[in-house]
């Protein structure tokens, strides 16, 4: 039985801290073969969008860009609509790759067999 992480990410540059551990759970659940879908929400919504990333900064953490790099290629990552349309931010916008959905989307992956949600 395989299981799947589900992580919410509500902090940005705001909380840094936060914001790099979800980043780096994700990532690590990556690269240990879980299926994980990573859910930009709140003010980690602006690391939808080119470059973003690059410019966030933590002390002895892993670049964020890589992170979300790596969970782009095995993974899958949310922006959510609502947070998007609040900052102005379309399908056009984002980085390839990106997808723009809901609640009931994100309801849908909460509620499935065998799911972890972690919420941050």
């Amino acid at each position: 039985m395989t299981r799947s992480l589900l992580v919410k990410v509500t902090a940005g540059a705001d909380a840094p801290e936060r914001c790099s551990q979800a980043f780096t759970v994700a990532s690590v659940a990556v690269a240990s073969g879980v299926d994980v879908s990573l859910w930009l929400t709140g003010e980690s919504a602006w690391f939808a969008l080119p470059g973003r990333a690059a410019e966030f900064s933590l002390p002895e953490a892993a670049p964020l860009n890589d992170l979300l790099d790596a969970i782009l290629a095995a993974g899958r990552v949310t922006l959510c609509t609502q947070c998007a349309a609040r900052r102005s931010i379309g399908p056009d916008d984002v980085i390839p790759g990106v997808r723009i959905a809901g609640a009931a989307v994100f309801v849908s992956e909460a509620l499935a067999d065998d799911v972890q949600a972690l919420v941050y």
